[in-house]
């Protein structure tokens, strides 16, 4: 009798759902790198661009778990995660038994191990492979992984994630990729965030912003991620690459946990009132640099 935790072999296909933002780069890596990868989505005209680059496309969520022992989640949050496995139906064992299910959204942590235990249950494996980056990153196959789970299950993904990750660390359990994610959140959405207060303060003293680029950039604070966003700033270039609505749900999930943990979290409570503000101001698609409309609302600033 087959052993039913053992890997996948190399030549099975591997699905992929969840083909947003950052899913469809990620899930076009795969087939790039000559991967056999099959595709689908809850919005069907997604799937094409896969496709055409040569990844089979599952006319339903079903067929796709019928041909994959391994399915990549990329979803934007539980409740699409539960619409897809079909949890509280009875599609859910039928498609998360003998499967190994790898969820690499950012959700909550205590939703993340509920499902890791009722994955298990139903005869499934369970990974959290949360990354770190966002749609450039993901387009150039240079996301950061984290992965939590039974060590097994880790081992193999290290090489069918090579094409999406430049590296991927193993954190232990579900779930610790999770909180690991969160944690590294906590930095990036902070950091950026006073980028855009820097900017702003800028601007109001009337400073060359492509001087103070010129600065930002030349000094020790400078990262990938910051060059890219006072590009952005000094250029008033909003379009998405880490969503408004995307940061402000994860701002929300960083703020939710440490308020479980009992830790002090007065910079992310300032966000979280930051980016809910910039979604109300319209365009909760815009790049997160554009919480600076925020900034310039509470200065009263016309056309913010």
């Amino acid at each position: 009798m087959p052993n039913q935790n053992a890997p996948a072999p190399q030549s099975r296909p591997t699905g992929f759902i969840g083909l947003g933002t950052m899913g469809t780069p990620m899930a076009l890596n795969l087939v790039q790198a000559g991967m056999p990868v099959i595709v689908w989505n809850r919005t069907p005209e997604r799937c094409m661009p896969l496709e055409k680059a040569g990844a089979a496309v599952a006319p339903t969520a079903d067929d796709l778990f019928s041909r994959c022992e391994t399915v990549l989640l990329m979803l934007e949050n539980e409740h699409a995660t539960d619409a897809v496995l079909g949890r509280g139906t009875d599609r859910f064992a039928e498609r998360v038994g003998g499967h190994c299910i790898v969820s690499m959204g950012t959700v909550s942590a205590e939703y993340s191990r509920t499902l890791s235990d009722e994955i298990a249950a139903a005869g499934g494996r369970y990974v959290e492979a949360p990354v770190s980056g966002s749609r450039k990153p993901a387009e150039a196959g240079q996301l950061v992984g984290m992965l939590a789970g039974a060590p097994e299950d880790l081992k193999c993904l290290h090489s069918l994630l090579a094409p999406v990750c430049k590296q991927v660390f193993e954190c232990g359990a579900v779930p610790a990729a999770l909180q690991m994610k969160l944690a590294v959140n906590t930095f990036l959405i902070t950091m950026v965030t006073g980028l855009a207060e820097a900017g702003h303060f800028a601007a109001r003293h009337g400073l060359d912003m492509d001087r103070f680029a010129e600065i930002l950039n030349a000094g020790p604070m400078a990262s990938d991620v910051s060059k890219v966003k006072i590009d952005k700033l000094r250029h008033r270039d909003f379009t998405r690459q880490a969503a408004i609505s995307d940061v402000l749900k994860n701002s929300r999930l960083v703020a939710d946990a440490a308020r479980s943990a009992g830790t002090a979290f007065p910079l992310m409570e300032a966000c979280v009132a930051l980016y809910a503000e910039t979604e109300v101001l319209g365009n909760p698609e815009d790049d997160m640099i554009a919480v600076i409309r925020a900034f310039e609302a509470r200065a009263g600033l016309p056309g913010s």
